[in-house]
């Protein structure tokens, strides 16, 4: 292991002083919100105890919300990479129909953690704000019915929509530094920007939280990212991500932590480091953090928060919030900050930088046309304060030139706080003089939510300060080139309407033939005025009381909600296996080629209405992806009438004749978005295992809770198994009967009738292979319920 040092704050409250003179919002009840610290670094203390070494900032957040430290941790030489952990998040925060409609069929009458429910996603970006949300209230009303009677009922906080994007208002009400929470979306690590562990998970993993029980993680590795150097010019916190997702691919963060350290820590905002641990997703981290700074009690003062900052102090003073001097981490990454320039991502994936001075050549070399169609600022990544008064400085400088933006610029703000702050400082009538359109407090173009006239079906680029960029993910249009960038870089090429402008060496000439040059632009972490809440009716009561009296209406005739029946298990009595605990024999649906994100399993976009119904967004099971025999997307083939169909036509017709399917998929498979859909989809329609050359952290996790994930131990068998091809589990009952080091086999029976034995294996744990003999984890809980 590799030993990071760090240059480290004194937290006393002298310290902080100087952070007092933004005006903080009135002073919020922040019993719920605070960390135990107190329990914590009493459980930390017998951690210590056991290990006996430096620890990790991630280690101390995890380790001390151990349910049994004695149990996970006691003569283990290794645990990180390793144990599996035994958790008790504080909180869980979920977006639209998630993990409600599992939580109701647990029989409870309320949550055990406090849980917020958010409506962020179905609010579709078209003409503007205000038009865009009454219609999707409208479309939605049954959706956001549902769920606030659902919150009524269980003592929930409902978010209404138009109150914002999930991620944000998590960090403004909800994020203390040291706290263990999980959300329903692949970006909640957002949250680490207050130094605490925030990670994705599907609707079971949630619901484990939200019925007392003990989440279940796989310890992961913890790599030291140690800053140094301060940002100058037009380099941001996002130049810092777009940076390190280039060094480290989409795969390098999976089953790790990544911790920053060092003195380029100090010097960010906190909603900047919200920016680096949102994106820290793209690289597959589980999540990302950061000690506790100056700027982060400064946030938590002016959003209201002066009583966890005052006890994050006192935690910070007995060691809990930084790592300890000697700490040692699996990989150390240096960063010179100083020596960062604007960087570029994509398209078609958030890995592949090219810094702003090559990007030009790049851009020229590959051939493609040298314009942009739109620029689009927002989002849960980039839509703070800071980030919006950054680019209205740019937008000043632009409008006393007499320019305008040269192509629809559309603006999402993240918060109804952050909308009414930035309209009562003059940020929001600055960018509309240039030609901006502000969108709802939503999610928006990001997830797909956007209703895009133009370049249908036409190749062209987009340039976003979103964190994701696969193909169709925005607008629906495979040939749309995302490029991902930070704010400021995207709203000068904007004004620009070129993908060569570098705005740091070029200039625009103006109708009177002048040059004209921006400056690095400047913003401005906190409002000097406090911020504003703006429309509090977007709020909720904090800590509702369960009403149990309250009734949850699902029609029968609904084509958006569903009530979701049990999977069946695949063993034992009415299963119809003849196999016993060996999986009945399997045909092979395809094989799928290259990138398969959860965009390509279960497509965003318009599919969102379909959340809560699992029969009708099973209709976009794999529809984006590509199979490997012929090349085709959305293309398989049903051996039993020798024709093909499309993927989920095929998938349907298995399930009607009884005949369970596995699929054989490539690297990273389930890359992206925590969405569970991307799961429960094949199980839905018959899917019982996924044999994979390698699986992304979220997605694997969420198909443990119903089908069965394996990994090849020779990436070449890939290629060595078909569509139509049968195969059969050797080992699976020594592993559900707990023989440690059981090794799964897979019998290959090809179409022509050879038969071979291939080598894989698998990362369930204990409770997890007993999820999967139950016919899912909700099952499993169930049981141990009744």
């Amino acid at each position: 292991m590799l030993r990071g040092s760090s240059l480290r704050g004194s937290f006393t409250r002298s310290t902080f002083r100087c952070y007092a003179h933004h005006a903080p919002l009135v002073e919020k009840d922040c019993a719920s919100i605070t960390p135990p610290y107190s329990s914590l670094l009493q459980s930390l203390a017998r951690v210590r105890n056991l290990l006996n070494r430096p620890l990790t900032l991630a280690e101390k957040i995890l380790y001390s919300h151990l349910c049994d430290p004695e149990k996970a941790l006691q003569n283990r030489a290794n645990v990180r990479g390793e144990a599996y952990l035994q958790l008790n998040p504080e909180r869980v925060a979920m977006q639209d129909a998630s993990a409600q409609l599992q939580f109701m069929s647990a029989g409870l009458a309320k949550c055990a953690v406090p849980t917020s429910i958010h409506c962020d996603h179905l609010i579709q970006a078209s003409s503007g704000a205000d038009a865009d949300l009454k219609r999707s209230i409208v479309s939605n009303k049954e959706v956001f019915d549902f769920l606030e009677s659902a919150s009524r009922k269980y003592g929930i906080e409902f978010w209404r929509p138009g109150s914002g994007i999930i991620h944000q208002i998590v960090l403004e009400n909800y994020a203390a530094p040291g706290m263990l929470m999980l959300g329903t979306d692949s970006h909640t690590p957002n949250a680490g920007g207050l130094g605490l562990l925030a990670i994705g998970v599907g609707g079971a993993d949630a619901v484990d939280a939200m019925t007392g029980t003990p989440w279940e993680l796989k310890a992961p590795q913890v790599v030291g990212i140690r800053l140094f150097g301060q940002l100058n010019g037009w380099t941001t916190p996002k130049d810092l991500i777009l940076h390190l997702a280039g060094k480290l691919t989409v795969r390098g963060g999976t089953g790790r932590i990544l911790e920053y350290f060092g003195p380029g820590v100090y010097d960010q905002s906190c909603t900047g480091l919200a920016t680096i641990a949102n994106m820290g997703a793209e690289v597959g981290a589980t999540t990302s953090t950061f000690p506790y700074t100056p700027n982060m009690r400064a946030y938590l003062i002016a959003t209201g928060r002066a009583s966890v900052a005052r006890a994050a102090d006192e935690a910070a003073a007995h060691g809990f919030l930084n790592a300890d001097e000697g700490a040692e981490y699996d990989e150390v990454i240096e960063i010179n900050l100083s020596e960062l320039e604007p960087t570029i991502n994509g398209p078609y994936t958030p890995d592949l930088a090219t810094p702003l001075s090559k990007f030009g050549p790049f851009i020229q070399e590959q051939g493609w046309k040298d314009e942009i169609a739109a620029g689009l600022i927002g989002s849960c990544t980039n839509s703070s304060y800071e980030d919006m008064t950054s680019v209205a400085d740019l937008a000043r400088q632009a409008q006393a030139a007499g320019l305008k933006m040269k192509v629809p610029f559309l603006c999402t703000p993240g918060s109804e706080q952050i909308r009414a702050t930035v309209e009562r400082d003059n940020i929001t009538s600055t960018l509309e003089d240039v030609g901006a359109v502000v969108l709802a407090n939503a999610c928006g173009p990001c997830i797909g939510q956007w209703k895009r006239e133009d370049k249908k079906d036409e190749e062209n680029a987009i340039l976003t300060s979103f964190n994701r960029n696969f193909k169709s993910r925005n607008d629906g249009n495979r040939h749309t080139m995302n490029f991902l960038a930070s704010p400021t870089i995207v709203t000068a090429m904007a004004f620009s309407g070129k993908l060569s402008f570098n705005p740091m060496i070029d200039s625009i000439t103006l109708p009177s033939g002048e040059a004209f040059k921006f400056t690095s632009p400047s913003g401005q972490d906190l409002p000097s005025n406090g911020f504003t809440a703006g429309d509090t009716s977007y709020y909720p009561s904090p800590s509702p009381l369960p009403q149990p009296e309250t009734q949850i209406i699902i029609g029968s005739d609904s084509q958006r909600l569903e009530i979701l029946e049990p999977f069946p298990s695949h063993f034992g009595e009415g299963s119809g296996n003849p196999r016993g605990l060996e999986l009945p024999a399997l045909k092979v649906l395809l094989r799928v080629r290259g990138k398969c994100t959860t965009d390509h399993i279960s497509a965003a976009g318009p599919w969102l209405k379909y959340k809560g119904h699992l029969t009708n967004i099973s209709e976009n099971l794999l529809i984006t992806a590509v199979n490997d025999e012929g090349g085709d997307i959305n293309v398989a083939f049903d051996y039993e009438t020798n024709t093909s169909d499309t993927i989920p036509g095929v998938a349907k017709r298995l399930k009607a004749r009884g005949q369970p399917w596995a699929l054989v998929v490539d690297d990273n498979y389930g890359e992206g978005s925590a969405r569970e859909h991307a799961a429960l989809q094949p199980r839905f329609y018959g899917c019982a295992m996924i044999l994979a050359r390698s699986f992304a952290r979220i997605h694997e996790t969420n198909l443990k809770a119903c089908v069965l994930p394996l990994w090849f131990v020779d990436k070449a068998d890939y290629s060595r198994i078909g569509s139509g091809d049968i195969l059969e589990t050797i080992g699976l009952e020594q592993a559900l009967r707990g023989t440690p080091g059981t090794t799964i086999k897979i019998k290959v029976t090809k179409a022509q009738g050879d038969v071979f034995e291939i080598p894989t294996r698998h990362t369930m744990s204990d409770d997890q292979l007993k999820w999967f003999q139950a016919g899912s984890a909700l099952n499993h809980i169930r049981s141990q319920m009744a």
